[in-house]
């Protein structure tokens, strides 16, 4: 709760749900009417018929739309809510940030009826994200501590369906690899600070990686180093959508 208390203050502006990825979750959901959002932040992707949105973060919370889902602020790893309490749950980039991972997906699969549907990111091949091989291999130890594999978590759902997200190359959701084909957006302190790998990276860390990039960007490098990349309308760089049936 702390983490998102401070990073999180300016996702409803950074953080801005990609019309492609919430077809891809809402088709995950398929034919569940009733739905609860887990570490639901400020309501990215909640479909309409949400019915509960759970979330530790006040600062989160308060980001919400009007009209949103009732918001519970508690974590995903005790949940006050009766077994059965919904067709499906959801876990939107969360679980990385889960301080007891089991703990989360058993009350997933607790207040679950028929289905849960997790979106997250494959770490063996984030891992290989330009920004993060070239310009900031410390800010991604970060990611490598807190990764979540996905074989382990379909084992943990008891077997789960894993698609691959390929992420647009105009994606308005601000996630760390959203602009892998507008590189200038990481020299954006604003787009950084939604970007929890980024934002938890002490400054004069980032900034020797940062100032790299703007010289490649300045000089035409790294236009030349990724020119594959310019023509390209989407990438995988390792999200992916488990979907579950109970």
């Amino acid at each position: 709760m702390a983490t998102y208390n401070s990073i999180g203050v300016t996702y409803a502006d950074t953080r801005r749900p990609d019309p492609r990825i919430a077809a891809r979750i809402h088709q995950a959901l398929g034919d569940a009417a009733t739905v609860i959002n887990v570490g639901a932040g400020a309501g990215s992707y909640e479909p309409s018929h949400t019915v509960l949105a759970v979330e530790p973060s006040s600062v989160m919370i308060a980001q919400r739309p009007a009209g949103s889902a009732r918001a519970l602020e508690a974590s995903a790893e005790s949940i006050p809510v009766p077994d059965d309490s919904a067709d499906a749950a959801m876990a939107v980039l969360t679980v990385h940030h889960w301080s007891d991972l089991e703990a989360g997906i058993a009350e997933l699969r607790r207040i679950a009826r028929q289905r849960i549907v997790i979106l997250t990111f494959d770490h063996d091949v984030s891992r290989g994200f330009w920004l993060s091989q070239e310009y900031l291999p410390e800010a991604a130890a970060v990611d490598e501590v807190r990764a979540v594999a996905v074989d382990h978590l379909v084992t943990l759902l008891g077997g789960a369906r894993v698609e691959t997200v390929p992420v647009p190359h105009d994606c308005t959701d601000g996630f760390l690899a959203a602009f892998w084909r507008r590189p200038e957006a990481y020299l954006d302190p604003q787009v950084r600070a939604g970007m929890s790998m980024l934002a938890q990276t002490r400054d004069e860390v980032l900034q020797p990686g940062l100032a790299r990039l703007a010289e490649d960007l300045s000089s035409g490098r790294w236009h030349e180093r990724h020119a594959e990349l310019l023509d390209r309308e989407e990438l995988d760089v390792g999200y992916r959508l488990l979907v579950a049936e109970l």
